[in-house]
């Protein structure tokens, strides 16, 4: 197996690992991934919003994408 080239961490794992310098329940760790993935999904949600206002997306615009050749 090859070794992986040594990379920098970043501020959120960093972050990551000084609060969970420890070893949790595997229910806990299960909650907190549920946590993260709401957060990242939020997000997401947000910023898709935040571009279909930007160019002015509509329903008729995903009918419209949906329907188009190749889909």
């Amino acid at each position: 197996m090859s070794q992986l080239p040594p990379q920098s961490l970043t501020n959120t794992q960093l972050t990551l690992l000084k609060m969970f310098a420890y070893q949790l329940p595997e229910e806990e760790l299960e909650e907190m991934k549920a946590v993260l993935a709401r957060f990242f999904a939020q997000r997401i949600r947000k910023r898709t919003a935040q571009i279909w206002e930007e160019r002015q997306y509509s329903n008729d615009t995903m009918q419209t994408w949906l329907n188009e050749e190749g889909q």
